[in-house]
């Protein structure tokens, strides 16, 4: 186990995951020392299962990957997700009221998953900052810290691209250091990794986690 390996989320999102690939993930989860496991919703209740004894978090996401649900359907989600046994959830913004600039839906969207999670569920909030223009970013990032949210994510690893160091920089600066930033998306390599982490992120979401501690 290594310091680096709790900074990482596990993650499996393809919708066609099996059973299989689920306890696989959660097993490298546990030999590594991996921070979480992150899957779909439907498959938050059997990784509680087989991480059962072990101090690995599940963490899930809501709204994902377009954030374009209804904010009723994302407290439901999220409520959901939380009774399954998930300690994490990663919400995807509602991405059209950011193009419409309509930033109090932005802030009421996020605050009601906030407040549906509760006190002991952290929240990170997905930008999918692929589709945005820094101006945005920055604007987005302010909207999650005012509804309390714990965590500003780059992207969803289903979009355009996904994290670079500029934007987690432009991120990181905008948060300052009483919330979290999580990169995610296409993060292959150790070096990749290493990248994001002295441009300010403090979590890394990805598929490819086993292989960037093995290449340390």
């Amino acid at each position: 186990m290594t310091t680096k390996a709790k900074l990482i989320d596990h993650t499996l999102l393809a919708p066609d995951a099996t059973t299989e690939a689920i306890r696989k993930l959660c097993d490298e989860a546990k030999a590594a020392g991996f921070w979480s496991v992150c899957v779909s919703p439907n498959r938050v209740s059997l990784a509680k299962r087989e991480l059962s004894g072990s101090d690995i978090k599940v963490c899930t996401v809501i709204g994902f990957p377009s954030g374009a649900h209804c904010t009723e359907v994302k407290k439901i989600e999220t409520a959901q997700a939380i009774s399954d046994g998930a300690q994490e959830v990663d919400m995807v913004v509602d991405l059209g009221a950011i193009k419409d600039g309509d930033w109090c839906t932005v802030q009421r969207d996020i605050a009601a998953v906030v407040q549906a999670a509760g006190a002991e569920v952290l929240v990170k909030v997905i930008l999918e900052t692929c589709l945005l223009t820094d101006e945005e970013i920055v604007q987005a990032c302010e909207c999650a810290q005012e509804a309390g949210a714990d965590f500003v994510k780059t992207s969803t690893g289903f979009s355009q691209s996904g994290a670079s160091t500029h934007v987690v920089e432009l991120m990181r600066k905008t948060v300052g250091s009483k919330m979290g930033v999580k990169a995610s998306g296409g993060i292959r390599t150790s070096s990749s990794m290493d990248e994001m982490i002295s441009a300010g992120a403090n979590r890394i979401g990805a598929s490819a986690g086993i292989k960037l501690l093995g290449e340390n």
